[in-house]
Parts: C-alpha cells; sequence; structure tokens
C-alpha cells in the first residue's frame, strides 16, 4: 500500500466519512433548491410517507424512514405547528395518534415537487446517465447489508392504511378528534 499524498488523505477516502460528506453536500443541494419553502428533507421525507400511507403513527414513520423515534416525533410537531400534519386519536387506542396530511401540506407536497425533483437531479448529475443507476443501486446494497446493525434500521413495510370513519365526510364527532395544529410565529 502507498502512503498517502497528504496527511489526511486517508481520512478523506475512508467509506464512512465519504458518505457522511455526500449526505452534507445533498442536504445542503435539496435546501438551497427548497429553501423558500422552508422545509427539511426529513420534513419533505415525512409528508411523502403521510400522503402514501395516511392514518398511521408516530413509529411507523419513523420506521419507514429509519430514523429514530424522538427526532421523528419533533420533526412531526413542527409539520403539526406548521399546520401541514394533523393527528387523530385511535380509534381502537385512545393512545395512539394516527396522521395524517392536511390540506395544507397536500398544498406544500404539490409546491415541493418541482424543487425536490431539481435537488436530486443536481445530486445524480456528478455522474454521467450511465453511471446514476448504478450509483443508486451500490448505495442501496450498501444500506441492505447493514441496514439491521443500525440503531434504527428502515422497515421497508407497506402497513395498510387506518380508517379515517368520519374524517373524510365531515363528521362531527370524528372531526373533534382532530386536534389543531399548534400556531407558533417560527415554525
Amino acid at each position: 500500500m502507498t502512503s498517502p499524498k497528504h496527511p489526511l488523505d486517508t481520512l478523506y477516502r475512508r467509506p464512512g466519512f465519504m458518505i457522511r460528506r455526500a449526505h452534507q453536500i445533498s442536504v445542503s443541494l435539496f435546501l438551497e433548491e427548497t429553501g423558500e419553502l422552508g422545509i427539511t428533507n426529513r420534513q419533505y421525507g415525512i409528508m411523502l410517507v403521510l400522503r402514501h400511507q395516511p392514518g398511521i403513527d408516530q413509529i411507523t414513520v419513523a420506521k419507514l424512514l429509519g430514523l429514530d423515534r424522538s427526532t421523528t416525533g419533533m420533526v412531526l410537531t413542527k409539520l403539526e405547528d406548521a399546520g401541514l400534519v394533523g393527528r387523530i386519536v385511535g380509534a381502537n387506542d385512545r393512545r395512539k395518534r394516527s396522521l395524517k396530511l392536511t390540506s395544507a401540506g397536500e398544498r406544500m407536497l404539490k409546491r415541493l415537487a418541482e424543487p425536490a425533483r431539481r435537488a436530486q437531479e443536481r445530486v445524480l448529475s456528478a455522474f454521467p446517465p450511465g453511471e446514476r443507476k448504478t450509483f443508486l443501486d451500490l448505495l442501496d446494497k450498501f444500506a441492505r447489508a447493514f441496514n439491521d446493525t443500525t440503531r434504527v434500521p428502515q422497515v421497508a413495510q407497506h402497513p395498510s392504511p387506518l380508517s379515517f370513519r368520519g374524517a373524510a365526510n365531515g363528521s362531527a364527532r370524528s372531526a373533534a378528534r382532530w386536534q389543531a395544529p399548534r400556531r407558533t410565529r417560527n415554525p
């Protein structure tokens, strides 16, 4: 093995360092594209999950995204404070809160679609078109190989959405169970 040209080259070529740096760059590009909307990549991920699986609870959201429960809770509180997510008391377990995008959350996701697409395109622009699929496939292979060894493994499940009995048709009893979003000046 040849010695590095620069003393820090060994550090800079470590996979963990490179993955962390790639993540920083990816987040930065997302925020550059979506900045005016004030939504982080974690918030966007949670909103996408809720669009496709309305009615799931906070723990399920965390598992689907590979996030720890406390981070997920903090992000959901910000989304709720901004009026983008609502919580409903569980029909079978009153301690559980099912989650659903509000109409403002749905509108925000529509506004985020193009900036998020541009951010993804910018991330992949480092590679010629023929290497993009390979890059994503290798990342997927790595994540799958070590997923179960992490503190918060991602659970690739697709639970059936819970029924929001009455919520869709506006019944008073169901509507009363929705908690009104808390408003703050700086969501």
